[in-house]
C-alpha cells in the first residue's frame, strides 16, 4: 500500500502526515457516495538517513489512484513546503491519471502540479518513482 511504501522508504518513526482526513468535494456521477479520507494520496514529511524529505505516495487501491482537485492540493502542499525549506520532494506515483468524474477540476489540479514542478526545478531535487501502471498526468509530471 501507499503507507507501507513510505514506511519502507523513510526512517522509522519519522513520518508526519498532512491532511490525513481531507476528502474530495465532488458530488456528481455518484461521487457523493464515494467519500474516502485522504483521497487516495498519503502526503507529509519524514527523514531518510536523518535528512528531511517531503513525500507523497499515491494509492492505486483508492479510485485507481486518480488525481482529484483535493488530491492535487495535497501534493502541492508538500511540493511547496519542500521548496520553502530547500528539501527534496519524492513522489511515489501509482495513478491512472485525472479523476474523470471531476472533469476540469481534476485537470486544473494537474496544471497546478505541473506549474509547481517548473517552479521547483533547479531549486530542490524532485524524485519520482513509478510504482505501478501510470497514465496521463501521473507520467507527465515525473517527466518534467
Amino acid at each position: 500500500t501507499a503507507r507501507e511504501r513510505l514506511d519502507l522508504l523513510l526512517d522509522p518513526g519519522s513520518f508526519r502526515e498532512y491532511d490525513k482526513l481531507k476528502t474530495h468535494r465532488a458530488t456528481e456521477f455518484g461521487m457523493a457516495d464515494s467519500i474516502i479520507p485522504g483521497d487516495g494520496v498519503v502526503t507529509g514529511h519524514g527523514t531518510i538517513h536523518g535528512r528531511r524529505v517531503f513525500v507523497f505516495s499515491q494509492d492505486f487501491t483508492v479510485m485507481g489512484g486518480s488525481l482529484s482537485e483535493t488530491h492535487a492540493q495535497k501534493i502541492l502542499k508538500v511540493m511547496e513546503k519542500a521548496t520553502q525549506v530547500g528539501a527534496p520532494v519524492i513522489g511515489l506515483n501509482d495513478s491512472g491519471g485525472a479523476r474523470i468524474q471531476e472533469g476540469i477540476d481534476a485537470l486544473a489540479g494537474y496544471a497546478d502540479v505541473f506549474l509547481q514542478n517548473v517552479l521547483s526545478s533547479g531549486v530542490v531535487p524532485q524524485i519520482s518513482l513509478i510504482m505501478g501502471p501510470c497514465a496521463g498526468g501521473a507520467v507527465y509530471s515525473p517527466a518534467m
